[in-house]
């Protein structure tokens, strides 16, 4: 605007002191740090106390579900020897036949899997069988020597306690070992000596030690990958084992991922023949993950849950990949680490207990952080107006409100799971399986939406109605003990409601008896007319048709079900409709795919593109197309190459990766420029290329001999 004034004046608007503001901001950023800091700490060791308690669990399970398969592998080597301890005749007629007890152990195609199975067995082994137990591996045993080698190194080093005065270092026990000639007549002679040493030698570390062994223990040898295993190989080892096989009591464990037949795939009917073979199958790795997901997702006591997203991610994996238990845990675990990292208020997904008492000393910031959550605002919003102004204004009104939030929270997972069981008894033996067979499609089903309002439940609900007594009766029988062995005491009313529908089906079935007792009369005496009668009983059944008359039967059971689908509607509400359910659930699915299914080309090019996105160094912050110098070699020359068409002079290619190598400031820039390219960065330049070609990038070409074609992006 224009001013009319006579004068005109300058006016100088001094801002606050930098100084000032740089303390009040370092001051806000100190306390807020310190804030995150305290916080930070708290959630890290509950992630760490809750991995260690779900961890606990998990060797518990898997503990009790291999218990089966390994007590009957004991057994089994118990009998194998027992005559070698007796030295009967019946010994002797096995030993002239020279067969060698064999377990083929069948695991299944999840090798990942193996090694714990394989861990657990040579422990139970050794602590009730034999102290002699080899574990072989297919990538140390090429040879027969190299296989006789590993397992007397094994052996030896299972029961031979070397004194450390008596040795130096370690070379002189290498040193010592190697003068032992590998073959099977020195095993023999090994294991002699050992029996007499501790026949001869009462020490009371050898007695207490040696007591809950044999007096002549066998030597297991396991093989853990039966088939990776070198036909010749094999068959050289059983061959002369057999030979021996009255002198040393020798058991094998083939461990098998596919098919006991393979067996006799590697091995003649001559060698095969020498094995006296025993098949043991273990738990099928589903119904392994199964029991996990059971006793671990479907339970009160884990407070951290998953959501549908990322348990189908999981279970995905699962199902197309591996098959693999362990990597499911390992998923698990990974879900735990990324939701204490990433949510501040996760700091609360612990037992309720404590739960309560950290309300109370959340500060404002998490206070804030709580009223942000979209589960919380749809709470407020159905709240009166006095109390959403309390809830977004005082604090001290919503650390109550949380606590009663997160008890609801609690029980509806009590509730969910009892019910959700109650619903997989009635849904999992349906024909075709609308709502999925195993537990785990059920849980996804009812994360994911209302599952009430879904086609496969209505299916689900018309089939139950045609269900049969026997079938009903059990299924309420074993809905009562779901019920009864739930912690709450919400179902009481539920349990004895069930009862009076079993104690009606009782009544029916008497009342059929009866009825039954006097039908039969009436055949009876209508059997010289059953022209006249069996006429009146088709037009019976055509008038029943038109009238559609339920019996009492039908009635009871249409009431049974609509009884299972209130419950449903009341109980298997989709935990995203339940308030604070951000607290205890996990569902980034998308952080989850970008960490276990790798995208190898776009990983590869990003750390060849862009290396600091990896490296996190300032010196390689670059702008889009300039190339720095800092970066490794590797990159150089593949942002260089991009910028090639579908051949690549080497010449050229060698002064551009130099110009950038060389490439500094001041006098020396002109260092760059000379004709002789260094030794060093000529030598650099080979690997790098080398390190492409290797990644598959490049690959010399036929057409030219100093020149490269290119492979990927733009290079056909």
């Amino acid at each position: 605007m224009s001013t009319h004034s006579i004068s005109k004046g300058c006016f100088v608007f001094k801002p606050p002191s930098k100084k000032r503001r740089v303390r009040q901001e370092t001051a806000s950023n100190s306390t807020e740090r310190k804030n995150d800091s305290e916080d930070t700490e708290l959630r890290f060791a509950s992630c760490q106390s809750l991995w260690a308690q779900i961890k606990l669990e998990t060797e518990k399970i898997q503990e009790n579900l291999n218990k089966q398969l390994l007590d009957n592998l004991v057994s089994f080597l118990r009998r194998s020897h027992s005559e070698f301890q007796e030295k009967t005749t019946e010994w002797s007629c096995q030993m002239k036949s020279r067969e060698i007890p064999t377990a083929a152990l069948v695991l299944g195609v999840n090798v990942t899997d193996h090694d714990m199975t394989f861990k657990s067995l040579s422990e139970v082994l050794q602590d009730d069988i034999t102290p002699y137990v080899a574990l072989l591996e297919a990538k140390d045993c090429p040879g027969i020597k190299n296989l006789m080698q590993k397992l007397m190194g094994q052996l030896m080093n299972c029961c031979i306690d070397i004194d450390e005065d008596s040795f130096e270092d370690d070379s002189h026990v290498q040193v010592s070992q190697n003068k032992i000639r590998c073959s099977m007549t020195s095993l023999i002679n090994w294991y002699k000596s050992v029996m007499k040493k501790t026949d001869s030698e009462t020490t009371r570390k050898k007695r207490n030690s040696s007591s809950r062994h044999w007096q002549s223990p066998p030597v297991v040898v396991i093989f853990k990958d039966m088939e990776s295993f070198t036909t010749k190989v094999l068959q050289d080892f059983i061959v002369i084992s057999s030979h021996h096989i009255h002198e040393l009591p020798l058991a094998l464990i083939f461990g098998i991922a596919t098919s006991p037949m393979i067996i006799h795939s590697l091995l003649p009917h001559s060698v095969s023949s020498l094995l006296c073979i025993e098949l043991f199958q273990s738990l099928s790795c589903k119904e392994h993950l199964s029991t996990i997901i059971d006793k671990l997702l479907l339970t009160a006591w884990c407070p951290f849950k998953l959501g549908e997203k990322v348990l189908k991610v999981l279970i995905n994996i699962f199902l197309y990949h591996d098959f693999s238990v362990q990597n499911f845990i390992k998923g698990f675990q990974l879900c735990i680490v990324e939701h204490f990292y990433s949510q501040p208020l996760s700091v609360l997904c612990c037992e309720l207990v404590d739960a309560k008492k950290r309300v109370n000393t959340l500060s404002h910031n998490q206070c804030e952080n709580i009223r942000r959550l979209p589960s919380f605002r749809r709470y407020v919003e159905s709240q009166v107006s006095e109390n959403q102004i309390a809830l977004l204004t005082s604090d001290s009104f919503l650390k109550e409100v949380t606590q009663k939030l997160l008890e609801d929270l609690q029980l509806y997972h009590e509730n969910y799971v009892s019910v959700l069981r109650c619903l997989h008894v009635f849904t999992s033996s349906l024909p075709k399986y609308p709502l999925g067979k195993q537990i785990r499609e059920l849980h996804c089903a009812c994360l994911e939406n209302q599952v009430w309002e879904t086609e496969e439940y209505e299916s689900s609900l018309q089939l139950a109605r045609m269900l049969n007594k026997s079938d009903l009766v059990t299924m309420l029988q074993q809905c009562v003990e779901i019920f009864v062995s739930s912690s709450g005491k919400e179902f009481d009313k539920t349990v004895e409601k069930l009862k009076e529908f079993l104690t009606q089906f009782q009544e029916l079935e008497a009342e059929a008896f009866e009825e039954d007792v006097s039908v039969s009369s009436e055949k009876e005496l209508q059997k010289k007319t059953d022209l006249y009668h069996l006429q009146k009983t088709l037009l019976e059944l055509k008038e029943s048709r038109r009238s559609k008359k339920l019996t009492k039967f039908e009635m009871l059971r249409f009431e049974v079900v609509d009884y299972i689908d209130s419950l449903v509607r009341n109980y298997l509400v989709p935990a995203d409709h339940k308030t604070l359910y951000e607290v205890v659930y996990f569902n980034t699915a998308s952080v989850l795919r970008g960490h276990l299914n790798a995208a190898p080309r776009t990983a590869l090019h990003t750390a060849l593109n862009n290396p600091y996105c990896y490296l996190k160094n300032q010196a390689l912050k670059s702008d889009g197309g300039s190339i720095s110098n800092k970066a490794p070699d590797i990159c150089i020359a593949y942002k260089l190459h991009l910028e090639c068409g579908r051949l690549i002079n080497l010449v050229d290619w060698l002064e551009a990766f130099s110009t950038v190598v060389m490439a500094v400031e001041g006098p020396k820039a002109d260092a760059a420029s000379s004709d002789q390219v260094d030794h060093i960065i000529y030598a650099r330049f080979i690997q790098a290329v080398s390190e492409l070609i290797f990644l598959g990038f490049i690959k010399p070409s036929k057409q030219k001999t100093d020149h490269v074609a290119r492979l990927t992006w733009g290079g056909c």
